[in-house]
C-alpha cells in the first residue's frame, strides 16, 4: 500500500469523524465507506484508482453504466475504466469465484475489440463486460472481499522460492502461499512471475492457465504497482481448484521429460518448421493422448525447433478441436446453449483458450518456463479428439453449396447464415472468402460485432482475442483455420443478447 501525504491524511481524519457521527449504515447507503470498511476490516485499497475501483464495487448494475457514460465524455479514458474494473474484480473475488474470473479474464480482450472498432463504438465492448462484472460483485461478491493486505514471508536461501511456492499450493496452504508469492513480489515482478509458474503448471485446467496469463498482460493498464493484486489471484486459483484429488500426471511427467530431453539450461531453439513438419506435430497433439502430445512436444524442442513454431502447432491442433465439435446433445444442453450449440464453456474453446494462453505465457516467461508451459500446453490440448481424426467443419456438401467468389456476397451470406444459427454454413462461406484471398479485416469486423452483442456465456470476449492473436501468428496456409471455427462459434453463440448492451448502445447513441 502506497504511503498517504497530508491531505489525504486530513480527509480520512474528516470522513472518520463523518462516519463517527452519522453511524457506520448511514455511512455506507452515503457512500462514504464500502461495507467491509464500515465492518472495520483491514482493507486492500488502490490510491488514485481507488474512487473509481469502488464505484464498480458498490454501484447497482443497472445504474452503473450511465455513470461510466458521463465519465468517459468528461475525459476518463476507456483503459482507466478496465483497469478500475480489474482492480474491483480481484479485490471481490481474488480467483476464487467462477463467475467472478471468468468477468476478470473477459476485461482486457473487451479493451482489445475496443480498439477494432469506429470511434463511436469503442466502448462498446468494454461497457458490456464492466456492467457483467459489476452483476458478478453485487449478485456473488456483494460486499465480501477476499484479498486483504498481506506481509510478506521470508524466502529461505537454502533452495528455489517456487519450489516453496509449489509445496504449499500442493498442500493447500493458502497463508503459506500468499506470504511466499508476497515476498517475491517485492523483487523484480518478472521474476515473481516466472517463480509462480511452477505452481500453475502442477495441473491442467483452463481457467487456472487463462488467468495466469491474462493476469499479467492486464499489467499494461492497471501498472506494475498492482502487479502483486491481479497476479495472486493465479495462486489462490492454484490452492482453491487444484490438487483436490492428489498429485496430477503431468506434475510428476513434466520434470521427468525436462530431464529426459535435457531441456532446461540449454539455449531455445531457432529452427523454423515446413508447413508439412508443422501439420504433423498439429495432428501428433490433436489424436494423441495427453503423455504422448507432451512428449512429442519436448522432442521437438530437443530437435531444436522455435518456441513460436511449436506454439503455433499447438494452436492449430486446439483449433481442430473447435472445427470438429458436433454440438450438444442430451444432457449437455443448458441455459443458454441449445442443442447443436458449441459456445461457451466446452472442448474446442477451452482448448483454443487454453493453447493461446500456454502460447503467450511461453513468450514472455524465462527459458525454463518457455519450455515447460509448451510441454504442459500439449499435455493440456491433447487427449481430447476421442482418438480419431473427425472429419473437419464445414464438410464438402456444406461447401458445395457456396459458389460465389465475391467478398461483399461471401459475407452477406455469412452472416445470414449466422442470424440463422446454421454454424456450418456460416463457417463454409468464411472459408470461402479466405480461398479467394479477401481481405481478412472484413470478415473479422463481421464476426466482432455479434462477439459484442452477444452473451457468450462467459466466452466470446476471450475466444475472439484467442483468434485474432492465433491468426495473425500462423502462417498463411492454415491461418484461415482460426477464423473459420470462429464463425462456427460466433454463429452459435447468436441469438442470446447480451446484458447491458441494448442500454450501453443507447447511451452511446449508436
Amino acid at each position: 500500500m502506497s504511503h498517504r501525504n497530508r491531505r489525504e491524511f486530513l480527509a480520512d481524519v474528516g470522513k472518520g469523524m463523518l462516519v463517527a457521527s452519522i453511524g457506520p449504515a448511514l455511512a455506507f447507503e452515503l457512500g462514504l465507506v464500502s461495507a467491509s470498511a464500515a465492518e472495520g476490516t483491514d482493507r486492500l485499497t488502490f490510491g488514485d484508482r481507488e474512487p473509481l475501483v469502488g464505484l464498480m464495487q458498490d454501484t447497482p448494475a443497472n445504474q452503473l453504466l450511465p455513470i461510466l457514460a458521463e465519465k468517459l465524455k468528461a475525459g476518463t479514458k476507456l483503459e482507466d475504466l478496465v483497469a478500475a474494473g480489474a482492480l474491483a474484480n480481484a479485490r471481490t473475488f481474488g480467483g476464487e469465484n467462477y463467475n467472478g474470473y471468468h468477468a476478470f479474464m473477459a476485461l482486457l480482450p473487451s479493451y482489445q475489440m475496443s480498439r477494432e472498432l469506429p470511434a463511436q463504438r469503442q466502448a462498446l465492448p468494454v461497457l458490456k463486460v464492466l456492467y457483467r462484472n459489476t452483476s458478478f460483485i453485487q449478485n456473488e461478491g456483494g460486499k465480501r472481499e477476499v484479498l486483504h493486505p498481506i506481509a510478506a514471508g521470508d524466502l529461505p536461501k537454502d533452495h528455489a522460492d517456487s519450489d516453496d511456492l509449489c509445496e504449499a499450493a500442493r498442500k493447500r496452504d493458502v497463508n503459506a502461499s500468499e506470504r511466499i508469492f508476497a515476498a517475491m513480489a517485492k523483487g523484480p515482478i518478472a521474476d515473481a512471475y516466472n517463480s509462480m509458474l511452477p505452481t500453475v503448471q502442477q495441473e491442467v485446467d483452463v481457467h487456472r492457465t487463462v488467468l495466469a496469463w491474462r493476469a499479467w498482460a492486464t499489467l499494461d493498464l492497471v501498472g506494475k504497482e498492482n502487479a502483486h493484486t491481479l497476479l495472486r489471484q493465479s495462486v489462490r486459483f492454484c490452492i482453491h481448484e487444484g490438487g483436490k484429488s492428489g498429485p496430477s500426471e503431468i506434475s510428476a511427467l513434466l520434470p521427468k521429460l525436462l530431464d529426459q530431453y535435457k531441456l532446461v539450461g540449454r539455449p531455445l531453439g531457432v529452427k523454423v518448421a515446413d508447413d508439412a513438419w508443422l501439420l504433423h506435430l498439429a495432428d501428433t497433439i490433436y489424436r494423441s493422448n495427453r503423455a504422448q502430445g507432451a512428449e512429442a512436444v519436448a522432442a521437438a524442442l530437443a530437435e531444436g525447433f522455435a518456441p513460436d513454431v511449436i506454439g503455433e502447432a499447438m494452436s492449430l491442433a486446439a483449433t481442430k478441436l473447435v472445427l470438429c465439435m458436433p454440438g450438444r446433445t442430451g444432457t449437455q444442453i443448458q441455459p443458454g446453449k441449445p442443442e447443436g450449440s458449441i459456445h461457451g464453456a466446452g472442448v474446442g474453446v477451452h482448448g483454443a483458450d487454453a493453447a493461446n494462453a500456454w502460447r503467450n505465457i511461453a513468450r514472455v516467461s524465462n527459458a525454463r518456463n518457455t519450455v515447460a508451459s509448451l510441454i504442459v500446453g500439449a499435455y493440456h490440448t491433447a487427449g481430447q479428439s476421442g482418438g480419431e481424426l473427425k472429419e473437419l467443419q464445414p464438410e464438402a456438401d456444406v461447401l458445395a453449396k457456396v459458389t460465389s467468389k465475391d467478398a461483399a456476397t461471401l459475407l452477406r451470406n455469412a452472416e445470414g447464415a449466422l442470424k440463422e444459427r446454421d454454424l456450418n454454413l456460416c463457417a463454409a462461406n468464411v472459408q470461402r472468402y479466405g480461398e479467394q484471398g479477401h481481405d481478412p479485416r472484413p470478415a473479422f469486423a463481421m464476426l466482432l460485432k455479434y462477439s459484442i452483442s452477444e452473451d457468450g456465456a462467459l466466452h466470446a470476449e476471450k475466444y475472439y482475442r484467442t483468434v485474432a492473436e492465433d491468426f495473425h501468428s500462423t502462417r498463411a496456409a492454415f491461418q484461415w483455420r482460426h477464423l473459420v471455427a470462429l464463425a462456427r462459434v460466433v454463429a452459435s453463440e447468436y441469438g442470446f443478447p447480451a446484458p447491458g448492451y441494448k442500454q450501453a448502445c443507447e447511451l452511446l447513441k449508436v
